[in-house]
């Protein structure tokens, strides 16, 4: 195994609020592994991109379906591989359950809450399914989507006979209003289920609009994030938001594998989710199968062991978002997607596209073979991809104006 290396105190994992309650580790004298700094103040490029390996030979433009991968990634899924290998299952009471409580702390952070508030669980649909089971009905059965939203959020309450599903028609491809939402709530109403940043438009909806309209019906507001989180700010207890799903896939770097849920803290106590699992029970080393008491937390809607792999190359990414900061990120993608819709715009192409109060890092182009787009700019190493009707361009903060240009020119060439 390589040996330590030592990582700035800028870089210190975040304490949690919820650590683990597992056995001690079976040495005292518990490693510690230290990473180098990963980001050089005295190199002139502040976005790093040396970071990423794919751009050294791709014009990587989709991060809504998949972050970059990053050497940090790299280098602690490289410690999690040596620690299986040299340690077998004592990593895990002396590395992995702590990379976890990291993770989980950092995760709160960029989400504006505390650690105490969030779940790690295998994928949104996961998420929402635990949320569905864990609400009380309470007589009520209607549930409000749209048809802009991922279509994992409106399966969920598809297949569902009981369930009333209302699914709001958007005026212009692009959004929906916050007064449909408010005209189709009523005293049946169990969930409003939307998105925060709708995949195919990359339109931002407004949460605090959307939680009030909840409440004030007595419905609970449940919030798919996963093309929110790492490209917009966010503080959720704010908001008053019930729930909120995210992940690392996409603008957070992590890869697949994982989803965060953010549970509201008036709910994380009240609620007994009905689907749990061994990671859902207070003292889940106890083994003990005469009771079930779920944490006092929000790991009470965990389902079970988590993708460790994903855990180390998510903790990765997120130490990148975290240094670099929401606020420079936010700042930056709005430069090149501004960028990009200029320069768009100035070839004559047509764009799908929120206002700009609403706008994300999400550019939807109109065009007649999206696929075939997608595939010619392949053929020149621009990774781009399409939606119906559209090719779908992603710019994150590692992106360049160069790299807009060169999406440009493969599109007009």
């Amino acid at each position: 195994m390589a040996a330590p290396h030592v990582i700035g105190p800028e870089l210190r994992p975040l304490a949690s609020s919820a650590g683990p309650t597992y056995p001690p580790p079976a040495h005292p004298d518990r490693e510690t592994v230290r990473f180098r700094p990963f980001l050089d103040p005295t190199m002139s490029d502040p976005w790093q991109r040396d970071q990423f390996p794919i751009l050294r030979n791709k014009t990587y433009l989709n991060s809504c379906s998949l972050g970059a991968l990053s050497l940090r990634s790299e280098e602690y899924l490289r410690e999690f591989l040596d620690r299986w290998h040299s340690m077998g299952a004592s990593a895990w009471y002396r590395h992995w359950l702590g990379r976890i409580e990291d993770l989980r702390g950092r995760v709160a952070a960029v989400h504006g809450a505390p650690a105490a508030q969030m779940a790690l669980l295998p994928s949104t649909s996961v998420a929402l399914s635990a949320v569905a089971e864990a609400v009380p009905t309470s007589g009520r059965n209607r549930v409000i989507c749209t048809e802009l939203d991922f279509p994992t959020l409106v399966y969920q309450w598809r297949t569902r006979p009981e369930i009333e599903l209302v699914v709001l028609p958007s005026p212009d491809g692009v959004r929906i209003d916050l007064e449909q939402f408010a005209d189709a709530v009523d005293e049946r109403t169990l969930f409003v289920a939307t998105s925060h940043v709708y995949f195919a438009t990359g339109y931002i909806q407004d949460l605090e609009g959307l939680a009030r309209i909840a409440r004030d019906a007595g419905a609970y507001c449940l919030i798919d994030g996963y093309q929110g989180a790492g490209q917009v700010e966010l503080d959720l207890p704010a908001t008053g938001v019930d729930f909120y799903t995210s992940g690392p896939l996409k603008w957070l770097l992590g890869g697949p594998g994982l989803a965060y849920l953010y549970v509201r803290d008036e709910w994380v106590r009240s609620l007994e989710p009905r689907l749990v699992s061994w990671f859902a029970h207070r003292r889940q080393f106890d083994f003990d199968v005469s009771t079930f008491e779920p944490h006092e937390d929000a790991r009470r809607f965990e389902m079970g062991t988590p993708a460790l792999p994903t855990v180390h190359t998510a903790l990765g990414g997120q130490e990148i978002v975290d240094q670099l900061g929401i606020p420079a990120i936010v700042k930056r993608n709005r430069e090149l997607t501004d960028r990009l819709v200029e320069r768009v715009l100035e070839e004559g192409m047509t764009l799908s596209i929120a206002p700009s109060d609403h706008r994300s890092s999400i550019v939807m182009i109109q065009h007649p073979d999206p696929s075939a787009a997608v595939r010619s700019l392949a053929d020149r190493d621009i990774i781009v991809d399409y939606r119906p009707g559209h090719v779908r361009v992603s710019p994150h903060f590692y992106n360049t104006e160069d790299d807009v240009e060169r999406f440009v020119a493969g599109m007009t060439g």
